[in-house]
């Protein structure tokens, strides 16, 4: 059978790669999605009895566009589809699996799978821990080759994962190898590759040209460092990070901590006496108990750094059920004594926005270059889709030292009464610094380790 194919360079580029883990990415009518269809078909068709998996986020999005594509392009007299199970069938053997991810556990459906080829659609839809988990169902002793092709448009949760993935590595089209060993490459994909759209639709371009700014470079460029849906847009890594500095014995000082078994995210920030606040430190590690995390903690906040409060969300005054006891209480009894902060997200993103907002060429808050993951995770984040004030919560494993950004942004900005200060065990030392100090020294000191019970 002789097959009527028309693609363009950038999907014959990406039909043609071998590298393990291929991205097809960029602006919005690039051919992305038609040159997964194509390049699933043709697979087949030279592998028989290769398995293959195509997904997206959601069955609507499946149904609606890859099932859709491939009903109307693959050849009825050597393929099949059936609806309830969404596997299309070759009459040469080759299996072709549509499938959706809508849930982090519905990964799980592929449990004990194989598949020669995973195909992502839309991927930075996905979270990390969902592409990780499914490329690990890409195996078999078929002999076929292996591989994980994938193609989307910059934005979504999964946003700053693909792009630390596949973008940021390598420049764009040339094929590299990652830290852990795989072979990748980056094929970007602009409006202006796909003539047959252009052609088709010629007011296509005029409508993504009167998108607002922002959106606009992302989906008519392929603006990766501008991504539809990113919170805070207000981040400019080139005016927002700054080489570190050794901060003045003087400045204030805070630790802010967002803690849990699965992150704990503890931040340094130094207030100048202009108001400039400046993160100098971070440290982000997951698996600690409260008393490892309390070491960690001390042991990274140099002997003589005086620290004015280190500061923690409301959560962690909630009291076991088994023990009676909060998570801050434990932690004061290792040593680590906490200051309330509020809980109110949006009051809290908002705040972060302010620090960020450059006034008369100066913004309020700067990151020092060595904080890696708060410089990854704040532009990563997203608008939530039911509450367009807040942040999404997906995936996770980026919220965790923007949340302790966040506790300190509410309380520089808005610091709470005397009242929300917690109560904890003073040692010796304590009550020792307490006695001999006067009274504005007495009420810092209440401030810094939480009134005595």
């Amino acid at each position: 059978m002789r097959l009527d194919l028309t693609l363009t360079k950038k999907q014959k580029t990406f039909i043609d790669a071998t590298e393990t883990e291929v991205l097809f990415g960029g602006a919005a009518g690039g051919g992305k999605s038609y040159g997964q269809v194509v390049d699933a078909l043709l697979f087949a068709l030279k592998y028989p009895g290769s398995k293959q998996l195509i997904l997206r986020r959601t069955f609507a999005e499946l149904d609606k566009s890859l099932i859709r594509s491939a009903l109307s392009l693959y050849p009825r007299q050597i393929f099949s589809f059936n609806s309830s199970s969404h596997t299309g069938r070759f009459k040469n053997g080759s299996v072709i699996d549509f499938g959706y991810c809508a849930a982090e556990i519905d990964v799980y459906q592929y449990q004990s799978a194989e598949y020669d080829v995973i195909r992502f659609d839309e991927l930075t839809h996905f979270t990390e821990s969902q592409y990780i988990y499914l490329i690990s169902r890409v195996r078999g002793t078929g002999g076929f080759p292996k591989q994980v092709k994938s193609s989307t448009n910059p934005g979504g949760i999964g946003h700053g994962w693909v792009k630390a993935r596949f973008v940021d590595p390598s420049p764009v089209g040339k094929s590299f190898v990652g830290k852990d060993g795989i072979d990748r490459i980056f094929i970007p994909a602009l409006l202006s590759d796909n003539r047959f759209l252009s052609e088709g639709d010629p007011n296509y371009r005029m409508r993504l040209l009167a998108l607002p700014d922002r959106e606009k470079k992302a989906l008519l460029y392929g603006d990766w460092n501008i991504f539809e849906g990113q919170y805070f847009t207000e981040f400019d890594p080139s005016r927002h990070i700054i080489s570190p500095f050794e901060i003045p014995r003087h400045w204030r000082k805070y630790r802010t901590v967002d803690y849990g078994l699965d992150r704990l995210a503890c931040l340094w920030i130094a207030v100048a006496p202009d108001g400039k606040s400046y993160v100098y430190r971070e440290f982000c590690k997951s698996n600690l108990t409260i008393s490892q995390a309390t070491k960690e903690i001390c042991d990274r906040t140099p002997p003589g750094e005086d620290i004015y409060a280190t500061l923690a969300p409301p959560d962690l005054w909630h009291r076991s059920q088994e023990s009676g006891k909060s998570k801050a209480a434990i932690f004061s009894e290792f040593g680590l004594n906490f200051t309330r902060t509020s809980n109110d997200r949006e009051c809290g993103w908002l705040a972060i926005k302010e620090l960020l907002l450059f006034r008369e060429g100066e913004a309020g808050l700067y990151f020092f270059s060595t904080c890696t993951e708060i410089i990854k995770c704040l532009p990563a984040l997203t608008v939530d889709r039911m509450r367009p004030t807040d942040c999404a919560t997906e995936p996770h494993d980026i919220t965790h030292a923007p949340d302790a950004l966040r506790g300190f942004a509410i309380h520089y900005t808005n610091p709470p009464s005397e009242v929300g200060v917690i109560k904890c065990r003073w040692t010796a030392d304590m009550w020792e610094d307490y006695m001999a100090a006067d009274e504005s020294g007495r009420k810092y000191l209440k401030t810094k380790y939480g009134e005595p019970n």
